[in-house]
C-alpha cells in the first residue's frame, strides 16, 4: 500500500511540479513548515508555564468570579512572563494611550489601524486607543526531534 501511495504521490509532483522529485522520502511523509513548529511550541510554552490552553478550553461559567479572578492572576502572571522570556515585544506607538497622535502619509497598514470616522488621506489627527504591539525579537528554545513538534502538552497518565 505504501508503495501505491508513493506512487501517486510522484505521479502528482511530476504533473503539477514538473519534477521528480530528489527526496522521496519527504513525500512519503509531509510534514508541517517550521512556521506551524514554532506557533505550536508557543502554545506549548504558554502551556507548560502559565496552563493558558487548559484555561481558554475550561468552561467558567460555574466559577464564581472569585474564583476566577484568582485564577486568572495567576495564568496573567506566569503567561507574561513566557512572553518576556522567549520574545520581545514593542508597541507599535510609543505615546500614550488616550492622548492626540498624528498618522503620516504612508504609514504602515498592517502596523496601524485607523478606527472610527476615517475621511480624507493622511496624515490624520486621532486619538490612540491602543497602542498595539509588535516582535523584535524572538529567543525560543530549539525545537524538539521526531514526533513531538505537534503536542503542546502530553498527556499526564498517573500510575498507581
Amino acid at each position: 500500500m505504501k508503495r501505491i501511495l508513493l506512487a501517486f504521490r510522484y505521479f502528482f509532483s511530476i504533473l503539477f511540479h514538473g519534477e521528480i522529485p530528489r527526496d522521496p522520502a519527504a513525500l512519503a511523509a509531509p510534514k508541517p513548515p517550521e512556521s506551524c513548529d514554532r506557533a505550536i511550541q508557543m502554545l506549548a510554552l504558554l502551556q507548560r508555564d502559565g496552563r493558558l490552553i487548559d484555561f481558554l478550553t475550561e468552561d467558567v461559567t460555574p466559577y464564581p468570579d472569585e474564583q476566577l479572578g484568582a485564577a486568572v492572576r495567576n495564568i496573567h502572571d506566569n503567561c507574561r512572563q513566557v512572553i518576556e522570556r522567549y520574545v520581545g515585544i514593542e508597541p507599535v506607538l510609543a505615546s500614550a494611550e488616550d492622548q492626540p497622535v498624528t498618522v503620516p502619509a504612508g504609514f504602515d497598514t498592517a502596523a496601524i489601524k485607523l478606527i472610527g470616522n476615517v475621511t480624507g488621506e493622511p496624515p490624520v489627527k486621532g486619538v490612540l486607543r491602543h497602542r498595539g504591539w509588535r516582535v523584535k525579537e524572538i529567543n525560543l528554545p530549539s525545537l524538539p526531534q521526531g514526533s513531538g513538534r505537534m503536542v503542546i502538552a502530553p498527556a499526564e497518565v498517573e500510575v498507581p
